[in-house]
């Protein structure tokens, strides 16, 4: 089952975000996919916001993961630079660490996804448009997309 959401802004991705965080549970993992500038990272501030997070939120390309401490921890991941890459760093014990796991540029560790999880992909499809396709996998995040949707 899928879920559209049709987001006119930043702040329209931010507000899904939010009421995905209102909704939250220990050890959510929320996948997302969509091209650069697509509204990957914004979302992820509106659930660091929502947490009560008031350090600045920024891509961890980089760095691959960043830690904020919140309502629950938020574990910000940015995957993309491990494409092709067979190297282990642990990204799989974050699933159960009793936060919130963000993960962008999901689809490049898709073998190591849990199968339990909220998988959004971003289209743009305007300037400030933006459909978010949610699919969830299990149902509590079934039960998450029928509470805010």
């Amino acid at each position: 089952m899928e879920y559209k959401v049709v987001a006119h802004s930043e702040m329209d991705t931010i507000e899904l975000a939010q009421n995905i965080e209102s909704e939250k549970f220990p050890n959510m993992v929320i996948c997302l996919n969509g091209e650069l500038g697509s509204g990957k990272t914004v979302f992820t501030k509106g659930i660091a916001n929502a947490l009560g997070i008031t350090e600045s939120i920024t891509s961890p390309t980089f760095t691959i993961i960043k830690e904020y401490e919140g309502e629950l921890p938020l574990y910000h991941m940015d995957v993309y630079r491990l494409e092709n890459s067979n190297e282990d760093i642990g990204i799989e014990e974050y699933f159960t660490k009793g936060g919130i796991t963000v993960i962008e540029w999901a689809n490049m560790i898709e073998d190591i996804l849990p199968k339990e999880r909220l998988d959004i992909k971003f289209k743009v499809s305007g300037e400030n448009t933006r459909v978010l396709v949610l699919e969830p996998h299990g149902k509590d995040y079934v039960d998450l997309c029928e509470a805010v949707l």
